[in-house]
């Protein structure tokens, strides 16, 4: 904590100059849910709705690699305008560990207007754009420039919704009613499927109305987990292979299976 909020001050004092390639463009997308739906509840969530579940400041102070692990099992809930709530279990992430990292947007501890989430306090989302169309979210951890990935959910509450925004903003495939394990199974379709662009960049999911971490409902169990390589960093050397990804173990919801590494796991 006490490196995040050194690195933030000397930032202020020196402000790095904007980086074309990375700051905001009027052009990028913003999305906005549909003003006409209604609330749609998954057969495989059965909890009722409760805020004593949602997760504060604690959970979210811990090293990048064990906050990575934590978040498999918890609950992503986000909040439309309108009061519907989406929720969805997380059940693939990817660690950042900070500037060490040659996949980390952090590496060699830059920090610029676009990474300024990542040298936040944990559970500060860092949102940022790709392909100048899609959103990732991540969340920041304990360490400087760490953060966590959120790579898939199993839509738990909410599907209809979620599905009306894949299909409004995907491109390709048009008219093809998309399948429920397709709604959150990667990055950029979760924050499609849960409305959440840029504007959400540096919130704290710990106090955020509109999107926050609810505990797995009880009786969920442990889930068996496996670590795997991260996907489509092949640029970074050594760090491409390492095992940052994890994931449930079985979930028809995980956006890549590692079927070397499940094996690894059980051997």
């Amino acid at each position: 904590m006490g490196q995040k909020k050194q690195r933030l001050l000397e930032a202020e004092q020196h402000p790095s100059p904007p980086d074309r390639a990375q700051t905001l463009s009027p052009l990028e997308p913003c999305l906005r849910p549909p003003a006409t739906l209604s609330p749609q509840r998954s057969i495989y969530f059965s909890s009722p709705k409760s805020h004593s579940a949602q997760l504060g400041s604690e959970f979210f102070d811990q090293p990048a690699v064990h906050l990575a692990r934590a978040f498999l099992g918890q609950v992503l809930v986000r909040r439309l305008e309108d009061g519907t709530e989406l929720r969805g279990r997380i059940v693939e992430t990817e660690a950042y560990v900070g500037p060490e990292d040659e996949a980390a947007h952090s590496r060699g501890g830059r920090l610029t207007p676009r990474n300024r989430g990542m040298f936040m306090k944990p559970g500060t989302l860092y949102v940022y754009i790709i392909y100048g169309m899609y959103f990732c979210m991540n969340v920041s951890s304990r360490g400087d420039g760490a953060c966590v990935l959120l790579r898939a959910l199993e839509p738990l509450e909410g599907l209809g919704t979620m599905r009306q925004l894949r299909s409004t903003l995907r491109r390709g495939a048009a008219g093809r009613a998309l399948k429920d394990r397709e709604l959150c199974s990667g990055p950029s379709k979760l924050c499609q499927a849960l409305a959440i662009d840029k504007s959400f960049d540096q919130r704290d999911l710990a106090t955020d109305k509109a999107v926050w971490l609810e505990r797995s409902p009880p009786g969920s169990g442990e889930p068996a987990v496996v670590a795997a390589a991260r996907v489509g960093i092949g640029h970074a050397g050594e760090w491409a292979q390492k095992p940052l990804r994890f994931y449930v173990q079985g979930s028809p919801w995980v956006s890549v299976v590692d079927r070397a590494a499940e094996q690894n796991a059980r051997t």
